[in-house]
Formats: structure tokens, sequence, C-alpha cells
């Protein structure tokens, strides 16, 4: 008696299969796995030096009116922020969000000379911006002193800054979540875009149709070989930050199967990406151009390499509503912050409203033949 057909037998030999064939291609390896290590080396190495622009808060009692603090305000470098209340502001500053709090006060002597006495507080969670913020307040203190005397006489007194002891936030904490999404952004969609175009383009899939296996396991041997190759990849990235360059996972192993479980989210959503630009398409000349135009914004707007609060306002808000930033910004929560997975339903909410609106289109445009 004939045995019946095994569905998951077929879907296990087509994921093994698809499998093989990503190692097959040396240059997958080195792209998805060697390129992102030497990126995060090269950033990681860097060390703790800030940006040219540092968010600052001001004490309840900073007085807003004198003339060194409206000289402050006016510096490019210098970003403040406004709070409504002092525990979102102490919760930002401990996360390494603001490089310090800021108190300008002002007092006459006798000759009514002006004396701005300045106070400072910060802590070591911002000591990746902290170290460049004090260096660029003494040059707008000398810079002050010199417009208003003509010599650098001392009418400003900057304080010994008073530093809170909290969880250092190094360079790396910054750089590697970026990385980890620059790496599967790209990798995923050459991957899956170029390898479901080629098993079309060869008629292997419609091969496939004289055989009993669902057209749904298809698409998920092939999906399921690249997540488990991308999650290889993320894998050995964080492996290579924990070990080497000191990359916070707050909680230890949970913290990284947190990270692992959105990861597999934002793979599940380049993967239907992927597979609506081999559909489109009616060469593979044209994938790399669909990738790009998809990919390059995202990878300058979302956060991989440098902050979106360098951006107006007008741009951070595009930016915000990106999958790669909703992606970024959950695995820093999650390593750094000590944030757990269901503390990040506002980025997962992003995400799978993408991931709806990308299968949407994808039944609708996906292509067999």
């Amino acid at each position: 008696m004939q045995q019946p057909y095994s569905q998951s037998r077929a879907l296990w030999s087509i994921t093994r299969a698809s499998f093989k064939a990503i190692f097959a291609n040396p240059s997958a390896i080195i792209f998805s796995i060697l390129f992102p290590i030497i990126f995060v080396l090269i950033f990681g190495a860097f060390g703790n030096g800030g940006g040219a622009s540092y968010r600052i808060a001001l004490s309840e009692n900073c007085d807003t009116t004198n003339a060194f603090f409206q000289n402050l305000k006016n510096n490019s470098s210098i970003k403040i922020v406004n709070y409504k209340d002092s525990a979102a502001l102490n919760q930002d500053l401990v996360k390494g969000r603001l490089a310090a709090i800021l108190d300008v006060q002002v007092a006459k002597d006798s000759m009514t000379k002006p004396t701005y006495r300045v106070k400072i507080k910060s802590t070591t969670a911002s000591s990746n911006t902290f170290g460049n913020f004090m260096q660029m307040l003494d040059y707008s203190k000398l810079k002050f002193q010199l417009a208003l005397s003509g010599q650098n006489t001392e009418m400003v007194q900057i304080e010994k800054p008073e530093i809170s002891s909290v969880r250092k936030y190094r360079q790396i904490d910054f750089i590697l979540p970026g990385q980890l999404g620059f790496s599967i952004l790209f990798s995923t969609l050459f991957g899956i875009a170029f390898t479901f175009f080629g098993l079309r383009e060869q008629l292997v899939l419609k091969r496939f149709y004289a055989t009993p296996i669902n057209r749904l396991n298809i698409l998920l041997g092939i999906g399921f070989s690249r997540l488990f190759f991308q999650l290889l990849s993320v894998i050995v990235l964080i492996s290579v930050g924990y070990f080497f360059l000191n990359f916070t996972l707050q909680h230890g192993v949970v913290t990284f199967l947190e990270i692992l479980l959105v990861t597999v989210l934002m793979l599940f959503l380049l993967m239907g990406v992927g597979l609506i630009f081999s559909s489109i398409v009616k060469s593979d000349t044209s994938i790399p151009l669909l990738i790009n135009l998809f990919g390059f914004p995202q990878m300058m707007l979302s956060g991989t390499f440098f902050p979106i609060e360098v951006f107006p306002k007008w741009l951070q808000e595009i930016c915000r509503v990106l999958p790669l930033t909703q992606y970024n910004d959950a695995i820093r929560k999650i390593s750094f912050e000590g944030l757990h997975i269901t503390d990040c339903l506002k980025q997962l909410g992003i995400m799978g409203i993408w991931i709806a609106v990308i299968y949407i289109i994808a039944v609708r445009v996906l292509k067999w033949e």
C-alpha cells in the first residue's frame, strides 16, 4: 500500500537544500558575517567619543535670561530638551540620552560686575558624550569672556561636575544593534529576492508543481533556510561584541534570546519585501536597484550609525515610521536599558503593521512562473 505523501519531510528537504546552497556561495558568508564584524570592530574602536551635537536639560532654577546662557543657547552644537516632569528627565540621564543637566546662575559684586556660575550634573552612562561636551563648554566660556572684555578674565566659573555612577554607556552599545539591522537588511533582501527569482526563471518552482508539496511549504522552506542563516550571523555578531568589545547584555542569556526573537520578526518582514521585489521585476538586474531604494534610506535614517536626533524634527518623524528604526530601538532598549520584549510593544506594533501591509502586497503580486 502506497504511503501518504509527507508534507513535513518535503518541507524539511527544501529547507535543508536551501541552507546548503547558501554556504555553497562564499560571498554570502563574506557579506553577511565577515563585513559586519569588520564594521563593528572599526566603529567599536572609536571609543567613547561623542558626536557634534549634545542633548542637555536645564535644572528647575536655571537662569535662562543671562548673557552666558543665551550664548550657549545659540550654539548649534547644543540641543536643549524640555521635560514635563523630573522623572522623565532623570530616566533619560540614567540611560545616557542626555549629556548633562545644566544650571546657570548670575551674581554681581559691588562694582556690578556679573559672575556666571555653571553647575553640571551627569552620569557615567553619558560618558560617550560628556567629555566632548565639557571641552565645548570650556571653549564657549573662553569665547564669551574674550567677546565681553577683550581678555580672558574669569567671568564664568564652571564648577566641578557632579557625576553619578550608573551603567557605563559604550560606543559599541549603540553601534552593534545598528550593525545587526544593517546586516540582516541587505543580506536578507538580496538572498530572498535573487533566490526566488532564480528558482522561478530556471523553472524549478514549476517542476515542484508535479509533486504533491504545497506551495506554502516551498516558500517556508526557502524562508526558513534564510532565517536560520541570518540568525547564525546575528549570533556571531553579538558574540564578538559581547566577548571582545564589552557589548552590554543586561540580563545575560534572557536578553540574548529576546534579541533573537525581535530579529525573527524583522527577518519575517524583510522576507516579504524580498518576495515582492523578486515578483515585480522582469530581470535580475533590476533587483539591486529596488533593494537599494528600499534599504539605503533606512540605513541612513534609522539610527544605524548615528542617532536620528541629528536630523530636523520633520525628518525625525519620517525616521520613526521606518521598520529598521523600530528594530534598532527595540534592540537597544533590550540590550542596554534592560527592558524586556514586552516593554517594546510600540516598536513591535509598528513592525507588525509593516508586515501586514507587505504580505498583503506580496499575496497580490507573487509570481510562480
